[in-house]
């Protein structure tokens, strides 16, 4: 289409004065000249201050085509049998019927006449526009080929020409991955699948060999999602392992024992440090990516969750001169992002503070930190043993997870340092029987332990799609939701739209249950009470536990009530917190 009829249509549908395309033109001219690849069609949607969708649809309405949003794109499998995978990626096209013989596209630059004409050609039958937006395009192509299709379609090409079907691997010396990596095919498909997973905000991407496919899935907010994938990737599982392998320096040649590694990357100019696992399996090798944004680690408490007394609470125990402070949970609860929260807010140039962790999850500035070695004798109890004699004011231990290291950190911390660690228990009560059942005395639990924080992540509530919701109050009642804000407080959920991809979540944010220990506590503990009890008592004391912490956040509107129960479903102690 010429650009008469380029300045035409726009005329027509209102987007520019007849006397305005021509100076507008020149504008983007210069821009292009000047190094900005920014369409036509973009640069005067810019302009007019329109988001892609208004423009599109008067567009669409001026050249009397059809606007598809995103559900308007599930088309026949007639539809995409007519145009390869490699058209439809390298043009932005999603092929969605075929009527009386044409086959309909939706696309969103109608004025590109190289696409139509490879279209045309690729499908070998007459083409019929529609428009949508480049957004909703793209997704339909991850949803609906999967991720990474076109690049599969060239490794397919390339193995035709190999007897073993195998691809050769080649270390990249920049690691540096775009959105538009075009380096040898197994490559790209590699970059695409952790450029994507940075997009989606994953915290982990796990490649799960079967029988019969190699499925790929995302951990977003803590919640595993799988990943559309083309039919044909178990085909090249090997390859794809064994680059994922050659990135993370393990040995490619060995697939009967796991291996661990680590792999540093650059994305939109952001340092992410992979950590890599593999582990045999029956079809093959299961590996599993940790990504961590170097970029992003700033921790402050204020950021955490904490309610203004909460905070405050913290702030006092942080700042103790002695004592032991645990913080307990699970695997995937924070544990680590609040220890690294004390360390920054009580970092300064009057403390020495020392670390061992395995791994160092982030870099923090001004602190000592010590990886454990475990293949050279580098242990947590060894390292903690030798920190003592660096004249440390702080110490944090990644874990406690034995008796010797539960020993030398009591002894720390009865000889004038404060140590901070965690434990792997439910509650914060059951802390103090997990270190008398690894062996410590209860006096020196009693006297060493200063205070137990226990925590879990929740899911936010999306800000886009936020709604009141509709529960029964026998239902609240049964959860133990507190009775004085039943049928008076709203309480809200998300519906689920585009933006948190219809899971209605969006982000996380921490539930917490702190308990500061006392005399009556310490008495308890010397007497080798029950968790239950101790919880009892700490409970009557003013201690707020995880699931009524959580229904703090649900009547602020900052989670749901389904969240707050899948987190706090194994809670020992809630019976506890219904009576008091």
């Amino acid at each position: 289409m010429a650009i008469a009829s380029i300045q035409e249509v726009f005329t027509r549908a209102g987007l520019v004065e007849a006397n305005q395309f021509g100076e507008w033109r020149r504008r983007w001219r210069v821009a292009a000249d000047s190094g900005s690849e920014e369409s036509l069609l973009d640069f005067l949607r810019r302009e007019k201050g329109l988001s892609e969708e208004q423009f599109k649809r008067k567009l669409a309405e001026s050249m009397g085509l059809p606007f598809f949003g995103f559900k308007d794109l599930e088309g026949t499998t007639e539809a995409r049998l007519k145009l390869s995978t490699k058209v439809a990626f390298q043009y932005s096209v999603i092929p969605v019927a075929v009527e009386d013989g044409a086959l309909v596209v939706a696309l969103s630059d109608p004025f590109d006449g190289n696409l139509l004409s490879a279209v045309r050609y690729d499908a070998g039958c007459a083409v019929r526009m529609a428009l949508a937006t480049s957004e909703d395009i793209e997704k339909a192509l991850k949803k609906f080929y999967g991720v990474g299709a076109e690049t599969l379609d060239e490794m397919e090409e390339s193995a035709k020409d190999q007897d073993d079907g195998n691809i050769d691997i080649v270390l990249q010396s920049d690691r540096e991955i775009s959105e538009s990596d075009q380096d040898a095919s197994v490559i790209k498909f590699v970059n695409q699948i952790i450029w994507e997973a940075f997009r989606e905000r994953a915290t982990d991407i796990h490649f799960e060999p079967a029988e019969d496919e190699l499925r790929i899935r995302y951990r977003i907010d803590g919640i595993l999602h799988q990943t559309p994938m083309p039919p044909q990737l178990k085909r090249f599982q090997s390859a794809i392992i064994s680059r994922i392998k050659v990135m993370s320096g393990m040995k490619i040649d060995e697939k009967r024992l796991p291996q661990d590694g680590r792999i540093n990357v650059r994305i939109q100019g952001e340092e992410i440090d992979i950590r890599v696992s593999t582990v045999p399996t029956v079809w093959g090798e299961s590996v599993s990516l940790r990504l961590r944004c170097g970029g992003k680690s700033f921790f402050a408490l204020d950021r955490l969750g904490f309610s203004p007394h909460e905070e405050e609470m913290l702030r006092d125990i942080i700042v103790k001169p002695h004592g032991i402070v645990l913080v307990t949970g699970p695997t995937g609860s924070g544990k680590s992002t609040s220890l690294y929260a004390f360390l920054s807010t009580i970092n300064s140039v009057e403390k020495r503070i020392i670390t061992i962790e395995e791994p160092v999850e982030y870099e923090l500035k001004g602190i000592n930190q010590i990886a454990v070695r475990s293949d050279i004798g580098l242990t947590f109890a060894i390292g903690l043993r030798h920190i003592l004699r660096q004249d440390p004011n702080v110490v944090m231990v990644g874990e406690i997870r034995d008796l010797e290291t539960a020993e030398i950190a009591i002894r720390a911390a009865l000889t004038g340092h404060l140590v901070f660690s965690t434990l792997h228990t439910n509650d914060a009560p059951s802390a103090f029987t997990r270190l008398i059942d690894m062996g410590i005395e209860p006096f020196l639990v009693a006297s060493s332990v200063e205070a137990v924080m226990a925590q879990r992540l929740v899911r936010n509530i999306c800000k886009h799609c936020k709604t009141e919701q509709d529960v029964k109050p026998e239902y609240l009642r049964k959860v133990g939701f507190p009775e004085e804000h039943i049928g008076k407080t709203p309480i809200y959920h998300g519906v689920g739209c585009e933006q948190c991809r219809g899971l209605g979540y969006q982000g996380r944010t921490g539930i917490h249950e702190i308990l500061i220990l006392n005399e009556g506590i310490r008495n308890l503990i010397l007497n080798r009470s029950a968790a239950s009890t101790i919880a009892h008592l700490a409970i009557e004391q003013g201690m707020k536990t995880l699931r009524h912490d959580g229904w703090r956040k649900v009547l602020n509107g900052e989670t749901t009530l389904e969240e707050v129960i899948r987190v706090t479903q194994t809670e020992e102690h809630l019976g506890l917190l219904e009576e008091a």
